[in-house]
């Protein structure tokens, strides 16, 4: 697959290959000298704005949320990805590219379990009243999400997933999101250099003067718009489309635990950051 990346802007190329029993799900830096290779997991963590990046030494890959839920809902356990670059692919800003050629190429059974940290009690994990996170015991793997945002566009939503088959159509394809007005502060930071309106979703929330809006098109290379009208500035593929692509970042980040759940998580005002921070902390409990 190849695509450009969100925050560097150039074009990658990423190879996904059969890995063998027990190979986990392993990023490999072909574009490095020694191409340096480790297993996706939370003990690499070190950043989370406006994405996931993993590190370790001079490998470090951003951006591998989508990916790995992708990997996690359609029972991916063993693979090898080769990026060029420090970022996976955004390619449309959801995770259905990853399951479409995933379903395409198909999958092998490998003889051995797959394993699972079955949930037999409550575990919470909290930020200050801000964040929370509740995994209860369940029959199966289930999602569900709340979100909460201080904006006349988008405030309240909620999204839920009471089964990974129902992953493609109601979850895969919800695209990442951000807010217009946060868009100059994340380009003066380096980052979303790749990001347009077919790779996210852009709320218009706080107005901005026509002169304002005319200049921040010119410097996204993008259209101008009407700036007298509040609203989402791409079509919404579901109603609540940002909550489910909040829900499709807990699958991605929660996935790097390494393991299957079997158990319900729910969360309030989710992130990248709380969200990793509580699976590593995971990995701690469960001793892992």
């Amino acid at each position: 697959m190849q695509g450009p990346g969100l925050h560097t802007g150039g074009l990658i190329h990423a190879v996904f290959r059969p890995a063998e029993v027990n190979t986990g799900i392993r990023i490999c830096r072909v574009d490095l000298p020694e191409r340096p290779t480790y297993e996706a997991s939370a003990d690499y963590v070190t950043q989370t704005t406006r994405g996931t990046v993993l590190e370790n030494g001079t490998w470090r890959v951003s951006t591998v949320e989508h990916m790995m839920a992708a990997f996690y809902a359609m029972g991916i356990t063993n693979v090898l990805v080769e990026v060029d670059a420090p970022e996976i692919p955004i390619l449309d800003g959801s995770a259905r590219l990853y399951v479409e050629q995933i379903q395409a190429v198909g999958i092998d059974e490998q003889e051995a379990e797959a394993k699972e940290w079955v949930v037999t009690e409550p575990v919470e994990f909290d930020n200050k009243g801000i964040n929370h996170m509740r995994i209860i015991p369940a029959a199966n793997y289930a999602v569900e999400v709340k979100v909460d945002y201080p904006s006349p566009v988008l405030g309240q939503q909620t999204a839920t997933l009471t089964d990974l088959t129902d992953f493609a159509a109601e979850i895969a394809p919800a695209r990442t999101f951000c807010f217009l007005r946060e868009i100059k502060p994340l380009l003066n930071m380096g980052l979303i250099k790749g990001g347009d309106m077919q790779n996210a979703l852009v709320i218009y929330d706080k107005k901005l003067w026509q002169w304002q809006m005319d200049r921040l098109a010119r410097k996204l290379g993008q259209p101008t718009i009407d700036a007298s009208q509040l609203g989402y500035l791409t079509p919404l593929k579901y109603e609540n489309e940002p909550a489910r692509h909040k829900l499709l970042d807990v699958i991605g980040d929660m996935a790097l635990l390494g393991m299957y759940i079997r158990g319900k998580i729910i969360v309030t005002c989710p992130g990248h950051g709380f969200n990793t921070a509580c699976c590593k902390e995971l990995k701690t409990k469960i001793n892992i």
